[in-house]
């Protein structure tokens, strides 16, 4: 067999989102799938894809498609040859906050079925689901995969539920991967929305509060290390086929740096020059009556703030960072996770396993590159 037939085809859903955009560079740039598809709701004209990813998301790999409806399994699935994806990742679904359980169960849960069915019927070597580590119950000891559960928010609940029901369909070649805190360059989760309060305090002269205390954990994983660990657990699934029932298919997938959130904090004096302060757990407790109220001012002071700078830098397409906080943010648990069995199970090792001192300084560039960044 020649060595581009000899590397595996791989489908990848949800692929133009943060993560699927770097899974696809790792790919593109180590030259390590025969043949890539990226499947995305979303047109590549409206992803903000910066020019690093040009190629490796370029219009040629490209589907646009709703993975949730098996209607689109044809276009989605169907490869010219004939043959089938030997891999499909699942990196779609919907973890934005404070939405309506209808939203994760359409767009997360339904979408996650719908695609494992598919590749079970269609015997795919490996389906990697994408999941959160927010599923566990927090505790003082790091996380194991079978630690006990209590998901703290509504799309984490949708994803364990994804979870379980996959592991119920017949000859899928599953294996689930659990991240904590993603972060890297162009990201617009949680984290971008804390980096720009803390532009925000900056221009306020005020120091940025925190609820609870600087050690509670915040476990983090780099962005290209999470795709890095994408690769590694289809390769190492496929390997495999059919498991045992004891065998792990769970993982967790966590640097080495045992993130807090003082780390956090103190990124944000590196980057601003801005103080900080934590209330402490007794007084985050008085601050979760009136919580509504104070999240309110907060959105208000930092969105004032937000729009002036805008304004005054002459950003017209701000794009989709800002630092609005969802209450449901706030309601966040330890999240601490140990992560050793992926790594002793598929000898992966991590790039980037400390945050280093400027870590939220490279994610700021990126957001200028983009023009978002006031």
């Amino acid at each position: 067999m020649s060595g581009e037939a000899s590397k595996p085809a791989i489908l990848i859903v949800g692929g133009l989102g943060f993560l699927g955009r770097f899974l696809a560079l790792y790919l593109h740039e180590n030259n390590l799938a025969s043949e890539v598809r990226i499947i995305d709701k979303l047109l590549p004209q409206l992803a903000w894809l910066t020019p690093e990813f040009s190629a490796a998301c370029s219009q040629d790999k490209f589907v646009q498609a709703d993975a949730s409806r098996e209607q689109s399994f044809p276009r989605i699935f169907d490869r010219a040859d004939g043959a089938q994806f030997d891999y499909v990742i699942n990196c779609g679904g919907d973890s934005r906050m404070s939405q309506p359980d209808d939203v994760y169960r359409l767009r997360s849960h339904a979408l996650s079925i719908a695609l494992g069915k598919e590749a079970a019927r269609r015997g795919v070597h490996a389906f990697i689901e994408c999941s959160t580590a927010t599923v566990y119950k927090s505790d003082r000891e790091p996380a194991k995969e079978d630690a006990k559960i209590k998901p703290w928010f509504a799309f984490s609940k949708w994803k364990y539920q994804a979870e379980e029901d996959l592991r119920k369909i017949p000859g899928l070649n599953l294996c689930i991967l659990r991240f904590p805190q993603i972060y890297g360059e162009y990201d617009t989760g949680l984290l971008s929305t804390v980096i720009c309060m803390g532009r925000a305090y900056m221009e306020l002269g005020k120091p940025i509060p925190f609820l609870k205390t600087g050690s509670q954990p915040m476990n983090t994983v780099y962005v290209k290390d999470a795709a890095r660990a994408i690769w590694s657990a289809a390769e190492w699934r496929a390997s495999k086929g059919p498991v045992a029932s004891g065998d792990p298919i769970v993982f967790n997938i966590v640097d080495h740096n045992k993130t807090t959130k003082n780390d956090l904090a103190e990124g944000l004096k590196r980057a601003f020059g801005i103080d900080y302060s934590f209330v402490g757990t007794m007084m985050t407790q008085v601050v979760n009556l009136n919580l509504d109220e104070i999240i309110d001012e907060m959105n208000e002071e930092g969105l004032q703030v937000w729009a002036e700078l805008l304004n005054e830098k002459q950003i017209e397409r701000p794009g989709p960072i800002s630092p609005f906080l969802e209450r449901d943010s706030i309601k966040d648990g330890d999240l601490l996770i140990d992560g050793s069995l992926f790594e002793e199970t598929t000898g992966f090792t991590y790039e980037r396993p400390t945050l280093g001192e400027d870590w939220i300084q490279p994610v700021v560039e990126s957001f200028k590159r983009l023009g978002w960044w006031p």
